[in-house]
């Protein structure tokens, strides 16, 4: 008794290598993804490395210090200075306090100061928080904006009254520089993301489907063999 594939069968089929083409595509992507990403590390890394930038002017072009270390001289400005909401510091709600740098010529970078503790995340008394006027900042040179609700440089020349750098700093803890109520960030790891995770995931739901659909079109074409002739 030889039993054949049914209409519903072949359907079924090919319902299924669509579904696990797809699934490979995805994990294909993540693969691609991850390797971007790894390539982007290495240039970070590599900028890293290099000696800091002595930074004097606003002006200097942001591919010359992006993800650079750099090293400013300059006054704070305190009147124009911006809170980042939403941030938070070893679980603890609070903002980022970004401050104009001013630089010798006039121009100014925004210095991403640290952060500080606020119960809503959003509102905290700027005054408590300042520093002296005068400042050695060390930190990394970042574009910005870094995400929603940083400061944007480009959207605020209207309102600050000298030239402003188009990236931010963020400044680093240096010894004997810490501040009794700033926290200073710590940058964030530079690792590779869960990429190799999801293409491995996307990679077994194609398996899944490809094996589970062949058992089942096995059994069911088992089971018609075992059926009487009038019943397939």
């Amino acid at each position: 008794m030889r039993a054949v594939l049914r209409l519903r069968d072949v359907i079924g089929l090919v319902i299924a290598l669509g579904v696990a083409g797809t699934c490979v595509r995805l994990g294909l992507w993540q693969l691609q993804r991850l390797q971007q990403r790894r390539a982007n590390v290495a240039l970070i890394r590599a900028a890293r490395a290099l000696p800091p930038v002595e930074v004097t002017s606003a002006r200097v072009s942001p591919d010359a210090v992006r993800d650079r270390r750099v090293h400013l001289n300059g006054r704070y400005d305190f009147s124009h200075e911006r809170v980042w909401p939403g941030r938070a510091f070893e679980e603890v709600p609070g903002v980022a306090l970004l401050t104009p740098l001013r630089l010798p010529d006039g121009s100014a970078v925004f210095v991403d100061r640290g952060f500080a503790p606020a119960p809503d995340a959003m509102h905290v008394r700027k005054e408590d928080f300042r520093e002296p006027d005068s400042a050695d900042v060390t930190g990394l040179a970042l574009r910005a904006p870094r995400g929603r609700g940083d400061v944007d440089p480009a959207q605020l020349t209207d309102s600050i009254p000298y030239p402003l750098a188009s990236w931010v700093v963020l400044q680093v803890a240096q010894p004997g520089t810490a501040s009794p109520r700033i926290f200073r960030w710590t940058p964030d790891p530079l690792d590779y993301g869960p990429h190799l995770l999801y293409a491995i995931q996307w990679f077994s739901f194609a398996t899944i489907v490809i094996v589970g659909t062949l058992f089942l079109v096995r059994r069911t074409v088992l089971d018609r063999q075992t059926l009487p002739q009038g019943d397939h």
